[in-house]
């Protein structure tokens, strides 16, 4: 198959902006409980009139400052209801959201400071201050006029300024923007180069969120819908549900302290949640551990058996009544807490940002919570495709949204078409002209294939595609999401371009390996036993397995267990856990070479 294409199902508007959904949900239901906040007391709720008042106190605020139509505004925070606060109240004041991660350094924020012309910067706390005044103090930011911080009252700093600013002039700049004008610069997390601005108008908000709320509705329009946003907004996908949440009324809420989400989940009980992969991945290797060390490791891993091949019987014609038995028995032994672990009425999970596989998928849905695989990039405004309620394949990231197109290239590149695709990278004429290419289709840099009922599987990246010395093309996606499965790895990079054959670097899971070393009584840390039969043979196990999907010309060989760990915080992730490639292999190029040695 090499194209195909989704008719438009619903009318997406052509006029007004992203502000409307506030004013309209004050006016219709402004009694509504839009969000819930964390108090430290237990989670207060905000009415959409109590969140339409703090927005427009706010935006009057930014417009007072001197804030005009089409400034850029940067939001360097971590997720929390403030951040999604400003956000609209920047955009009821005509101008433009730059969100950074809160992760950023000094360098990455006055990059991205000075490259978008950024006027004011909203900021957390006292650490997020610092690394401004840092970029300040090394950069030219002659842009940047005002910085506010949200530990230091930003909100009631700018509602007292704002408070001469009439309701008219307000409205004449919240009106101003229409759905081709400019609602947020959104930096690539840059796993090569510097970040590119990727320019995301109103409208590629509108249409994204026209067509999947409307095919989400399960989600978003179900009695008592809510989430517990956890990933960081400055992520587009993160962002996305922000703003369908708003748009549909369904209660939202926010958790930054990845340490006390469980508990909030408990707390909050969502009825649907978004992750990346490598969250799904952590919750499954968490519990399995935790059943090893309590003796019930046989059980649960018969457990998840059982929920694999119940959801991949889902598929068939029927299940089979021994194995719905089975799988009842132990929806009351072990599925019930896995899900009472997510706040007990989350019934659907949205994935994005890396492939999730095909058994954490089945393993999900098998016990009860069906987890909707999506894809898109931060040039597309999230969803490119995902599956639906109705209409889902696991192992693949769904059918094209409604009003999409997907072409694939002869060198197996996807390219799509659609309302959602951005217009192009600020200040980056050559960039844009090469992600846009001719005709107007976007070119994802990812490989795949797309069936004849129009599901498009992801098989790699087209630039990470390593060719060893024999001729072999190895997808090295293939291997890693594999790998990564093991509940002792934690990431995994895979080489082996030019070379006689495939290997692998492996880094373990600082989480799962205390509880591995207790109960094989190994003493010391990770760094102690790389070479640790034991540990070797594990990590072997966990190859074997990933070498069963592919074919033996493209499996590893040889694999070499790092002391150290990669990270965000190192510079080898990204905020949203992708692997920066070119950063791993160049701080691991020895240990790269030494696999080749012998």
């Amino acid at each position: 198959m090499r194209e195909f294409s989704t008719p438009l199902s619903t009318v997406i508007p052509t006029t007004g902006n992203l502000t409307d959904d506030v004013v309209t949900n004050a006016r219709e239901a402004g009694d509504a409980a839009v969000f819930s906040r964390d108090t430290g007391d237990g989670w207060a709720d905000v009415t959409a009139a109590e969140f339409h008042d703090e927005v427009r106190a706010v935006a009057k605020g930014l417009i007072a400052a001197g804030v005009e139509a089409g400034d850029r505004v940067a939001l360097l925070s971590k997720t929390r209801y403030e951040w999604t606060l400003f956000d609209y109240a920047i955009w009821f004041a005509g101008a433009v959201t730059v969100p950074i991660y809160e992760t950023s350094s000094a360098e990455q924020i006055g990059w991205i400071l000075a490259d978008s012309g950024t006027r004011a910067v909203v900021a957390e706390g006292a650490d997020h201050l610092a690394r401004v005044r840092e970029a300040r103090q090394t950069g030219d930011l002659a842009e940047l006029q005002h910085v506010w911080s949200i530990a230091d009252n930003a909100v009631d700093v700018l509602g007292r300024l704002g408070s001469d600013i009439s309701d008219e002039v307000l409205e004449q700049r919240r009106t101003t923007a229409t759905p081709s004008d400019l609602a947020t610069l959104i930096y690539t997390s840059g796993t090569t180069g510097k970040p590119k601005g990727c320019m995301l108008t109103h409208g590629n908000f509108m249409f994204e969120l026209g067509v999947a709320v409307d095919e989400l509705h399960e989600l978003f329009d179900k009695e008592g819908a809510s989430t517990l946003l956890f990933l960081p907004l400055a992520h587009v996908f993160a962002r996305i549900i922000q703003v369908g949440c708003v748009k549909s009324r369904a209660r939202m809420g926010h958790s930054a302290d990845i340490k006390n989400l469980v508990a909030d989940l408990g707390e909050f009980q969502p009825t649907f949640i978004l992750a990346v992969p490598r969250v799904f991945e952590k919750v499954f290797n968490t519990a399995s551990q935790r059943a090893t060390a309590d003796g019930r490791g046989k059980v649960f891993d018969r457990a998840a058996d059982v929920a694999i091949a119940y959801s991949r019987a889902l598929d068939g014609p029927k299940v089979p009544l021994r194995l719905r038995a089975q799988h009842a028995l132990f929806d009351k032994l072990v599925y019930g807490k896995l899900r009472q672990a997510l706040g007990g009425c989350c019934t659907y999970a949205i994935s994005g940002g890396a492939p999730l596989g095909d058994r954490l998928g089945h393993f999900y849905r098998g016990i009860g919570l069906v987890v909707l695989e999506g894809y898109g990039l931060t040039e597309t405004t999230a969803a490119l495709s995902a599956n639906l309620p109705d209409a889902t394949k696991i192992g693949t990231v769904g059918r094209p949204l409604p009003g999409t197109s997907v072409r694939v290239a002869d060198d197996g590149e996807l390219l799509f078409k659609g309302g959602q695709v951005f217009t192009g990278y600020w200040g980056n004429e050559a960039a844009t002209q090469e992600a846009l290419g001719g005709e107007g289709w976007f070119h994802t840099g990812d490989v795949g294939e797309v069936d004849e009922e129009g599901f498009v599987r992801i098989t790699g990246r087209k630039k990470e595609i390593l060719v060893t010395a024999g001729g072999k093309n190895v997808a090295p996606a293939v291997l890693e999401d594999r790998l990564r499965a093991h509940a002792l790895v934690d990431q995994c990079l895979v080489v082996g371009d030019g070379q006689p054959f495939i290997g692998a670097l492996v880094t373990i899971d600082r989480e799962t390996f205390p509880a591995w070393a207790a109960q094989h009584e190994k003493t010391g840390d990770v760094a102690d036993l790389v070479d640790d039969p034991d540990l070797v043979a594990v990590v072997q196990e966990a190859v074997d397995d990933a070498n069963k999907a592919v074919s033996k010309a493209e499996s590893i060989r040889k694999f070499t267990i790092l002391p150290g760990e990669w990270s965000e915080e190192g510079g080898q992730l990204t905020p949203s856990l992708k692997l920066k490639r070119n950063v791993v292999v160049r701080e691991a190029r020895a240990e790269i070479d030494a696999l080749y040695l012998s």
